[in-house]
């Protein structure tokens, strides 16, 4: 499917001339490329940009737009529209802080949307086709790509040898098949970019990132939000007391939760009534637009894997720890596998890729740590074991908790959270560390690097953290470790050699 822009929209226009001009001629390859990157979504972006920019030979095809979901239909629009939200959510906050106003922020929907569009047709140029072709050596192909041997493909009626190549196709939003559904205006991540006009009650169906995300940004823009989820909690993957914290704050905002529930049917009417099922048997919603956000398949159907000799499963192309298919001399990297489906575990996994097609390397998609962060209010971010893993594999851990109601700079801005660390026993290396609050997902690179590089607890209590900030929660947990570590014996010792300095010294 196209991703969808406003023909005649001034940034839509600007993005176009960046990510795929219509004066594009397609160039004539000249010999046996290093490495194909099939796809120009972040994996096959890092993945064409390191090969050219080492001096190899290489192209990108891409059948719609460079920059694949996360400019266009990922990362940048959701968060520019987050933003939007959080403003307003602000604003509706301000009286708790002593600021008073007139009344309800005015949201004009139109102008947000169109800043959204802006904001992705800025970024544009970072992935634009002359780009790629200009700084990086790269050539940029437009159509779709077909194999037509191991070693060998065709697009747009030009065939390209190579010596490896790189699937980075990535996924689409799955749109599940429900009576009635069809009938009314029907969004996924993908299309809901396009809208102009808000949705007065809108209907999002699951409760991952992406739907709790879009769910709390459109409420707080003025929607009418109901959030169904067949999950026991949102937030599958996240830790419940995390993902508990969450719901309470979308309650709070209005928005109506169903967990383990589903959407039945849709009965037509002016307005459509939704019929849900569940846990939730029996409620009719009155519904405008539903916003489909349960789950992503990816995209491989169309590049005759047969002929490469690469094998699928249900959830993607099969590769091993290093990348690699079935076929040594193609890898795949990004959504189409099937894995950690974000933007940064693209990049690293095409990075790995690149490393072990072009240099020998043996790098293990096992060994990357990977963190993830939910960008709702308050966001949930976790790297390494969650609690339940923790338990599933029985690892020997110890649990840190530093509740931010005792951090002076979440009391001050009013902000509840928690800092969470799984720490192996005998150790003081951490097997996982969840963060919910503002600015979670940046307290979570910290703890991403401390996992890469085993950096103990022992050498993170000695790291000074400007006062006051949520970073403080760190040292907070380092000390909270230490002090458990001096044991009556240890506090004996101690006591005795004080004694002995104030006596004798």
């Amino acid at each position: 499917m196209a991703i969808p822009l406003i023909e005649g929209d001034p940034d839509d226009d600007r993005l176009r001339r960046e990510v795929h001009p219509a004066d594009w001629r397609n160039p004539t390859p000249g010999g046996i490329y290093n490495l194909v990157a099939i796809g120009a979504g972040a994996a096959g972006l890092v993945s064409a940009i390191a090969t050219g920019g080492l001096g190899g030979r290489a192209a990108i095809i891409e059948r719609d737009l460079l920059g694949g979901d996360c400019l266009n239909v990922g990362c940048v629009p959701s968060k520019a529209l987050i933003r939007a939200g959080r403003v307003a959510a602000e604003v509706r906050r301000a009286a708790a802080f002593g600021i008073r106003l007139p009344g309800e922020p005015v949201v004009d929907f139109p102008a947000v949307m169109q800043r959204v569009r802006r904001v992705r047709a800025d970024i544009s140029p970072n992935d634009s086709a002359r780009r790629l072709r200009d700084q990086f050596n790269v050539d940029v192909f437009f159509g779709n790509a077909r194999f037509t041997g191991p070693n060998s493909l065709e697009v747009e009626g030009t065939s390209l040898e190579f010596r490896r190549a790189v699937i980075a196709t990535g996924a689409r939003a799955i749109i599940p098949t429900i009576p009635g559904l069809e009938a009314l205006p029907t969004y996924t991540h993908e299309t809901v970019f396009q809208l102009r006009e808000l949705p007065r009650r809108l209907l999002v169906l699951g409760g991952g990132p992406i739907g709790c995300e879009l769910g709390q940004a459109f409420a707080r823009l003025g929607a009418s939000v109901t959030l169904v989820s067949s999950g026991e909690q949102l937030l599958p993957r996240d830790d419940p007391d995390a993902a508990a914290l969450l719901e309470r704050a979308l309650r709070a905002e209005g928005v109506t939760v169903y967990l383990r529930s589903h959407l039945q049917r849709v009965e037509p009417g002016t307005p459509a009534r939704a019929v849900l099922d569940g846990a939730a048997a029996g409620q009719t919603l009155a519904i405008d637009a539903v916003l489909v956000a349960v789950g992503r398949q990816a995209n491989y159907e169309d590049l005759n894997l047969a002929a490469a000799q690469v094998v699928t499963n249900e959830r993607g192309i099969i590769v091993d720890d290093y990348l690699q298919t079935t076929n040594p001399a193609i890898y795949a990297a990004g959504d189409v596998v099937g894995r950690q489906q974000f933007t940064h575990a693209a990049d690293a996994m095409a990075r790995l890729a690149v490393r072990n097609a072009l240099f020998l390397g043996r790098g293990r998609l096992s060994r990357l740590v990977i963190p993830w962060c939910t960008f709702t209010e308050p966001e949930v971010a976790r790297v390494g074991l969650s609690r339940a893993e923790a338990t599933a594999v029985a690892a020997d851990l110890e649990t840190i908790v530093i509740p931010w109601d005792h951090l002076d700079r979440a009391i001050t801005d009013d902000t509840p959270g928690f800092l969470r660390l799984l720490v192996y026993k005998g150790t003081d290396q951490i097997a996982g560390a969840t963060v919910v609050g503002p600015q979670a997902g940046e307290i979570i690179g910290l703890f991403s690097t401390v996992m890469t590089q085993q950096i103990g607890l022992k050498r993170l209590a000695r790291t000074v953290f400007p006062y006051p900030t949520l970073s403080e929660s760190i040292k907070k947990a380092a000390d909270r470790y230490n002090r458990s570590r001096v044991t009556p014996i240890v506090q004996r010792f101690f006591r005795n050699w004080l004694y002995v300095r104030r006596h004798l010294f």
